[in-house]
Parts: C-alpha cells; structure tokens; sequence
C-alpha cells in the first residue's frame, strides 16, 4: 500500500471527521484523481515537441501520458483544429498515491527559492490547481535529455464540499501551504 494512503487511512480521516463533525467516515473528503496538463505553445512549430513532452510525462508519472489537441482554429497562433499542443495524464488509486508522495517529498523541495505553495489556487468547489514553472524538479527528469524547460498545472481533485475542508484535506496530506489561512 502506498505510505500516503495509509496515512489518510489511519490520521487524516479521524482529524477531518472530528473537526468537520462527520457522522460517517464516508462523509470525510478523499482525492479521487490527479490530473497532469502540460500546454506546449511551440508545439506549432515543431512537432516532435508534443511527442517529447507526452514522454516526460510518462517518465514523471509512470503512467502513459497523451497528446492533447486544439478544439479550435486560432489564425493570430497559426493553430489548426486537430493540430497537437500539449500532454496530460490522469492518476488515479495506488499511482496517483505514490505520485502524490514524490511529489511532496522530492520534487517541491526542489523547486528554487522555494517558500511553501500558494493557497489560492482553489475553484469553490474542492478542487485545488497547482503551477509548477520547470519539468526538472521531478528528479526522472534528466536536465541534460531536454530540448527546453516548461511547466504543467497539476490538479488534485477531491470529494470535499468546498474550498475549507480541501484545503484541511492537502494540509493533513502534508502540501507546504506557503500561508496558512485565517481561522474563521
């Protein structure tokens, strides 16, 4: 069993239900899914990029990534409907876990300057995006097999009501919040 699912298992459950007031374990709030997007604009230009970013993908995530592509036409772009763009990847159950835990442990660590992650990154519904500017914070990540340096938006989706009880779901997981919210 992954290390963060036994944590959630054994700590982050009975924390969220005595601070929430759940009546049933069932009620606590769990990750369903991460999902991994990663826009590759230069993708137009050449595309052996988009072939080179659904690969690192694949490495960060130990999951088969896959090439996104363009809904629309965009003439200011020179983009074509069809044409591919980007990669994203969708983690779910013991891979989503144990992406979780590198993620957390060994890439944010990494990041420089590092200060804690922003607590803004919230919808209203639960869900809670993150922006990470540089692929080569995941240590899979050669620095010197890379054609340049991008980012990916990594969204973990959760079962939680609202913004509150997401938030206290990622601080009990361990996400280094850079500011800790006001107690209302």
């Amino acid at each position: 069993m992954a290390r963060l699912k036994d944590i959630y298992k054994k700590d982050v459950v009975p924390a969220l239900q005595e601070k929430f007031q759940f009546k049933s374990i069932m009620q606590v709030p769990r990750i369903t899914k991460i999902c991994i997007n990663r826009g590759i604009g230069a993708a137009v230009a050449d595309k052996k990029l988009v072939d080179n970013g659904v690969e690192e993908l694949t490495v960060i995530t130990g999951q088969k990534a896959i090439a996104t592509i363009a809904k629309k036409s965009v003439s200011n772009f020179k983009l074509r409907e069809g044409m591919p763009i980007g990669a994203k990847v969708t983690l779910r159950g013991e891979k989503m876990y144990e992406f979780m835990d590198r993620l957390l442990t060994v890439a944010l660590p990494r990041v420089r300057d590092f200060k804690g992650i922003n607590d803004k990154g919230f919808d209203g519904r639960g869900n809670y995006t993150l922006g990470v500017k540089e692929q080569i914070i995941f240590p899979e990540i050669s620095i010197d097999k890379i054609k340049g340096i991008s980012g990916m938006d990594i969204t973990f989706v959760t079962t939680a009501e609202n913004d509150e009880q997401s938030y206290e779901l990622l601080k009990a997981f361990g996400m280094p919040f850079a500011n800790a919210k006001k107690e209302a």
